[in-house]
């Protein structure tokens, strides 16, 4: 015969086990985990996966412990695995935070020389504007489902009540920082270009004629220029972020 009073303990262990990794979760991925969103929303989505997830995951919990100590380590390496996880997803997503801060240090509008008391002394308007799209941007495209999915995925490799390796974990975490610097240098890479030619003219200019104030004569067109060419590659940016991110959070689970 089945022990009821074990097995509602053991259903109960399952539901806080998962409920730790997927609030985990969302306090860091992108789009349901954004600082903006509703409180009382976030834990309706929680709790709302980790229902759906229970019954999926129940064969593999693994046994009740013998003392309440042992059942706090698990939920600690859930909600460790959870973080983790959620931090791989917002490291990637945040490539166009990076890359739009490239751009406005190549178009001339990031100085460490002229900080604002806003964003700070190394922030753009521009790298603020692609923090503040992120959010709708996976919302509306949906990376957010991509994401869920990895997570469901990521059980494969990380089991409920398991440890995360820690090996296989900073190396994961390690290479998705060095793909999302060098996405974000793949998107900021036109404008790169754009400012080594147009620095490469502005001090040929200043060679032909010498009294010329060449800093305020090439800036202004430095800056209308790479704003026109922003406004013109602006859809082949967000193109290219959205394929990166969608195909790295796609391997995540399988990174390790």
């Amino acid at each position: 015969m089945i022990d009821l009073p074990t097995e509602s303990l053991r259903w109960c262990m399952g539901f806080l086990l998962v409920l730790a990794r997927v609030g985990a979760v969302l306090v860091q991925l992108p789009g349901l985990g954004e600082a903006v969103a509703p409180p009382m929303a976030k834990i309706a989505v929680a709790l709302a996966m980790t229902l759906l997830l229970l019954p999926v995951l129940e064969p593999h919990i693994p046994p009740l412990p013998d003392a309440g100590l042992g059942f706090a380590a698990m939920i600690a390496a859930e909600a460790f695995a959870g973080l983790w996880f959620g931090w791989l997803a917002r490291v990637l997503t945040q490539t166009l935070t990076v890359a739009m801060q490239y751009v406005a240090l190549f178009l001339g509008l990031s100085s460490v020389l002229q900080p604002d008391a806003e964003l700070g002394p190394q922030t753009s308007a521009l790298a603020r504007m692609a923090e503040m799209a992120i959010p709708l941007l996976v919302l509306s495209t949906g990376l957010y489902r991509i994401a869920l999915s990895a997570m469901v995925e990521f059980y494969t490799l990380a089991p409920p009540g398991s440890v995360l390796p820690p090996a296989d974990g900073a190396a994961a975490a390690v290479a998705a920082v060095a793909r999302s610097l060098v996405l974000a240098m793949r998107l900021a890479s036109p404008f790169l270009v754009a400012s080594v030619v147009w620095n490469v003219l502005a001090g040929l200019l200043s060679r032909l004629v010498p009294r010329l104030q060449i800093y305020f004569a090439a800036m202004p067109g430095q800056i209308l220029g790479g704003l026109y060419l922003l406004a013109m590659l602006s859809g082949g940016v967000l193109s290219v972020w959205h394929d990166a991110v969608s195909k790295a959070l796609r391997a995540v689970p399988t990174g390790l």
